[in-house]
Order: structure tokens, then sequence, then C-alpha cells
């Protein structure tokens, strides 16, 4: 069976192919019965729409956003801040008529999305910056928008001030009298962290962020903290460095533990249990987020509250803003927005065991 064209249908109703086209791209051009005189007959003839990347080559662009990512998409789906994000950045995508395509970067195959999948611009979401991928992105000259991670040249960014919201919660413990501090951070491997602390810090922004306010409060009250990294996956990572840093005698056992995330906090407090411990009478836990996870565990976490949702919607309009580049050709300075966080006091911290 031949394949249904715009020109079969032109030859159907007896109007030109401009004519069949504008009904399905530019209504306004036709009156209300001619275009429904058409529709009816591209749907008897079974006609399925114009054909995608002619569409696009036609227009100069795609309609399709990319986000680039570190790791599978199972991980993401398991962290309801990655997860927040996404469907903040899916929705505001979609109120502008563009599609999301998601890209998985470091994963393994024959083919590269960052090098062979159309798209108009994209997002690059807490990405390591010798990433092949985000490579090929800057290659092909795509309008980019950093988001939790350090700015790219010529490209706009946005943060969160990890810096300022860990320096609260490392000045709240230091405040209810705590003076042995652990800190439970992301290690910067994929893999099962080793129990040995690399002397570098992590590659990921927000760790490294959120380890110099931590540092930040805890050295101006004369506090040198134990550290713990762990993996972000899997989960028993987390779980395995908080029982390393608490299992320990009384007298040297951290009574408050500064965690990465929420996810980390609900782990350490899973550890603390498991050791007999007391959650906030024998070890006060601070976690990073206010995700779900925060008031879902018991006692409800003591947290740092991102704006995640505000996140995505400014991610977006940014990259909108650079697809849409400057009518007037004038260069400007990209913008780096920087999102204030807030410390959020709940059950699971209190002053230290007497």
């Amino acid at each position: 069976m031949p394949k249904v064209t715009l020109q079969s249908i032109a030859d159907e109703v007896g109007v030109s192919r401009m004519t069949v086209s504008n009904a399905f791209s530019r209504p306004e051009k036709l009156s209300a019965d001619l275009r429904a005189r058409i529709l009816a007959v591209a749907d008897e003839l079974g006609y399925v729409g114009p054909d995608p990347a002619a569409r696009a080559l036609a227009r100069g662009r795609t309609g399709t956003v990319g986000l680039l990512l570190t790791g599978r998409m199972s991980e993401q789906a398991a962290d309801p801040v990655a997860t927040e994000f996404l469907v903040a950045v899916a929705d505001a995508l979609s109120d502008h008529g563009l599609a999301l395509t998601l890209i998985t970067a470091g994963v393994a195959g024959e083919t590269v999305p960052a090098r062979d999948v159309p798209m108009d611009g994209a997002l690059v979401y807490v990405c390591e910056p010798d990433s092949t991928d985000l490579a090929w992105l800057r290659r092909r000259g795509l309008p980019l928008v950093t988001v939790d991670q350090e700015a790219l040249p010529g490209a706009p960014a946005i943060n969160v001030d990890d810096r300022t919201g860990a320096r609260a919660a490392a000045q709240h413990v230091v405040d209810l009298g705590h003076r042995r501090v652990g800190l439970l951070n992301l290690h910067p491997v994929t893999e099962e962290a080793p129990e040995a602390t690399p002397p570098d810090a992590p590659w990921n922004p927000p760790a490294a962020e959120r380890d110099r306010g931590w540092r930040s409060a805890l050295g101006a009250a004369g506090i040198a903290p134990l550290e713990e990294l762990a993996a972000f996956r899997p989960v028993e990572a987390a779980y395995d460095a908080a029982r390393r840093l608490l299992d320990r005698p009384a007298a040297e056992r951290p009574t408050a533990l500064l965690c990465f995330s929420d996810g980390y906090a609900a782990q350490a407090m899973r550890a603390a249990e498991s050791l007999g411990l007391k959650v906030p009478e024998d070890v006060s836990v601070v976690g990073f987020d206010d995700s779900s996870i925060a008031t879902a565990v018991h006692p409800a976490l003591t947290t740092v509250s991102q704006p995640v949702t505000e996140k995505g919607r400014l991610a977006v309009a940014a990259l909108l803003d650079a697809m849409r580049g400057d009518p007037d050709g004038a260069a400007h300075d990209p913008v780096r927005t920087v999102l204030p966080t807030s410390l959020v006091v709940r059950g699971s911290t209190a002053p230290p065991p007497a």
C-alpha cells in the first residue's frame, strides 16, 4: 500500500499541497469547513501526520530539549530530589510545547546520544566535567545550561547555595553543644566507597560545597570532624559508612552527624538504630534537601531545604533564553543564578548526651 502524503490528500480534496499543509500546521489560514474536510479525508486515507524529521529540517529546530545526567535512570528515579527536578523540568518544557529527552552520561553503548540525538539545547545536571557526552554537546555548539555544577564558559548556570546551607546545619549542632561531629558525604566514585578517605574533594560540586560549609562552622568552633564518604548507590554504602562513624567507644563516637542528603541521613538513622543508639538522645542527625524522606522518617529530620522545583523552572527559562539568542546580536555575559537555602529544624537534633 503506497504511503499517504500531503499530495495524496491534496489530490483527493482538490486543493494544493500547501493548503493541506496549512490544515495541520497553520489552521488559522483556512476556513473551519475546509480544514475539517481536509482532516476528514486525511483520516480516511490513514495519514499519520507530517514526517517529524522533515518537519524539524524545515523549521530548523526539533522541538526537543536534552537533559544530560550521570548514572542510570533507575538511580535517578530512586532519588526524590532528582525526581522532583525532572518533573519540574518536564512540566516547564511542556508549557512551551517542548519535549524532554533524557541522556544518561557514561552509559556504554554503540550510540552516543549526546552526539547523535537531535535536540535544540540541553540542560547539564550534575555531570562529571570530563564527561565524553558533555564534550559532544559542547562540540555540537548547542545552547547549554548547567545545573548543580561548575558553570561552563559562556553558558548560564543554576546553582543552590549549598555552602551557606551546610554552614547553617553545622552551626546548629555547634549551638546545641556538640563537639564530636561526623560528616557523611558523597564519594566521587560509583562503586562501593573504600574505607580510606581520598585526599581530593569529590568531583560533585554540591558535595564539595557542603563539605566547605560544614568545615567553616566547625573550624570556627575548634572542631575537627570525623569523615566518611559513601557512593550514591547502593543505598547500603551510606549505611555502612555511617556505621563506621558510629561504631566506636562512647568517648570517641560522634554525637552529631551532618549528611550529604536526606537519603544519607535516613541510612545514618538506620545505622544508629542497628548499634542500639537513639536519635536524637544519643546522636543527632542532619540531612540536606528537605525531600519527602525528611518527614517520612521518625523522628522527622532536621535538614537544609533547597527549592528543587524552582531550580528546574529557572533552568528551563535560562535555556529558552539561550535558545532564542539575542535578536540584536549583542553579547552578554551568561547569568549564574544561586538559589537560597534554609535550615528546617525538626526532631532529629537535640543537645548531646551528658
